[in-house]
């Protein structure tokens, strides 16, 4: 018999650990789950429930400014729902993505207002046309934003938030442009030197665990890849009014080099390369694909998506719970230890928008680049 390394949780798995920390108790906890447990879990989370887009006074935008502003006063950060306009196969909508990232958002800020009375905001709309890999090139139902664009864009979006004294940013992303997104906050960072907390997060990666293959301990035929299994169970359990699977099949890509190089969507086999990182050594997407899915989309379940869901509500509202205990709302890290500025330079500008003294961020001269707008 083996024993448990120092510092992780054991599992009935060999090969899964936990860390013995907030997250990785909440992990095992959950993995040890019972089902009536989760569903206990995801009813307080008010899931499943239609996604709220057209829902008066959820999105930050649907808000009277005076409720917007009371209940950023309480409660500073923002969720972005990050998805995009992708050809899911016959049996699912072009909005998949973006539906996970915002129903999931939706239930995060239903507990979150249940019990603090304050919830964090969501924006819309959500980034529904968006950058994409190569290899979705001529897909059709896949609409391709140059990925420049939309990483400019979501610059300005989050500049403009942050203006407006929302100056924790988390972007929630269900979709294959993980690089660009990260970009944004490079880039935003390097242009602007703000002071406060921004993320991205792909969710489904964040709990890769509760994706396992059935010869590893957990409930899927296949690892997680685009419309297959785990996106057909996650959408049967979230929108199934939405979803026709008599249309749902089972495919293969076309690979050409030996399995072991590349690691699938949420590098579940810890291969030396990510998907993302290479292109060519396997067929475009129109060609070895081209029925929109890239694994076993008929083995959906809806019982199969609700483990991965209460593990990423739980872990999120761990995130934001540990962002706010450690900057409450109206605070942000220290000007002068994650920026290039002074505090002083910062004072007018951090102070509540449109308050006695206040300054708003697009007078605020760049370091080291022009002051152009």
């Amino acid at each position: 018999m083996t024993s448990t390394p120092e510092g992780l949780l054991a599992t009935n798995q060999p090969d899964l650990f936990f860390e013995d920390d907030k997250i990785g108790r909440m992990k095992k906890e959950l993995w040890d789950a019972s089902e009536a447990e989760i569903d206990a879990l995801l009813t307080e989370y008010g899931l499943p429930a239609p996604v709220q887009w057209s829902d008066p006074r959820v999105y930050l935008q649907m808000m009277p400014r005076h409720q917007l502003i009371d209940q950023r006063r309480k409660n500073d950060i923002v969720f972005l729902p990050i998805g995009c306009t992708e050809n899911h196969g016959m049996h699912l909508p072009s909005a998949t993505d973006t539906l996970f990232v915002s129903q999931i958002l939706e239930g995060l800020r239903r507990y979150i207002g249940e019990r603090d009375g304050a919830p964090p905001a969501l924006s819309l709309p959500p980034l529904n046309f968006a950058a994409h890999p190569y290899h979705h090139a001529g897909m059709p139902g896949t609409a391709i934003v140059r990925e420049d664009i939309a990483r400019e864009m979501l610059i300005d979006v989050m500049l403009g938030l942050w203006n407006d004294g929302f100056r924790k940013i988390i972007m929630i992303n269900n979709h294959g442009h993980l690089w660009m997104l990260e970009s944004v906050i490079q880039q935003f960072q390097k242009r602007y030197q703000l002071p406060g907390i921004f993320r991205v997060l792909d969710w489904h990666r964040a709990v890769r665990e509760f994706f396992r293959e059935k010869k590893f301990g957990g409930m899927y035929d296949s690892t997680f890849v685009h419309a297959a299994e785990a996106e057909t169970s996650l959408a049967l359990y979230l929108f199934p009014d939405m979803v026709d699977m008599e249309y749902a099949v089972n495919t293969s890509g076309v690979a050409y080099l030996p399995a072991g190089h590349f690691d699938t969507s949420v590098d579940p086999y810890r291969r030396p390369s990510r998907w993302s990182e290479g292109e060519g050594h396997f067929a475009i997407e129109i060609s070895g694909t081209p029925e929109g899915v890239v694994g076993l989309a008929a083995h959906g379940e809806a019982k199969k998506a609700k483990k991965p869901l209460a593990a990423i509500l739980k872990y999120l509202t761990i995130l934001h719970d540990d962002i706010l205990e450690t900057f409450p709302a109206g605070t942000v890290p220290p000007v002068e230890e994650v920026t290039l500025r002074t505090e002083a330079e910062m004072e007018p500008y951090l102070r509540e928008p449109q308050s006695e003294g206040w300054k708003t961020v697009y007078a605020l001269p760049r370091i080291g680049q022009s002051n152009i707008y």
